[in-house]
């Protein structure tokens, strides 16, 4: 189910020429231990104010909105359900250099014939540190010990830049999950 709509997704987004990754769950199952998930995060290469085109886009592959443009507008993210299936689509609108950044170090996947572009381990330890929970930290673990060959530089860097912006102590909750690690 899942793989069936990763590809849709993937092959309707690059046809608009829309920049995207997958992130969450999706992205974990690549790069770490099998476990359960239920949706599928996309963060955009585009901003809120083209959301018209993405709830087209979702429209056209039978994704039934769960929210209204106000809540888009307010929180960048776009909800969506394929009601067949029961499976949430989270639209994230990108608004920052690191996650346009991100967008393009996504490493494209062959999944049945249909090239769709994962973030990269390190992106994806970034959201899962900052997310926090006990959920990430297994993940962010798993996914450390699959990819021995991780820019570890890379991922201190941005966390120290998201710390000293917005006074979170992300920098210091990395290394304490993979000092457990």
């Amino acid at each position: 189910m899942f793989k069936a709509l990763l590809k849709k997704l993937a092959q309707a987004l690059s046809a608009q020429g829309i920049p995207y990754m997958v992130m969450g769950g999706q992205a974990v199952l690549l790069y770490g231990e099998p476990r359960m998930t239920r949706d599928i995060d996309l963060t955009l290469g585009l901003g809120v104010d083209r959301q018209g085109d993405v709830r087209q886009l979702a429209s056209g592959l039978g994704l039934t909105p769960l929210a209204d443009e106000a809540f888009t507008r307010r929180s960048f993210v776009f909800p969506c359900e394929e009601k067949a299936t029961g499976i949430r689509v989270d639209f994230v609108f990108s608004w920052s250099a690191y996650e346009r950044q991100a967008i393009a170090r996504a490493r494209a996947v062959d999944l049945e014939g249909a090239a769709v572009q994962f973030a990269s381990p390190e992106d994806l330890i970034l959201q899962k540190v900052i997310a926090g929970r006990p959920r990430d930290e297994e993940d962010v673990r798993a996914v450390l010990a699959k990819n021995p060959d991780l820019n570890l530089d890379y991922v201190r860097r941005w966390l120290g830049e998201f710390s000293s912006s917005l006074g979170e102590p992300f920098a210091e909750r990395f290394e304490k999950w993979l000092h457990r690690a």
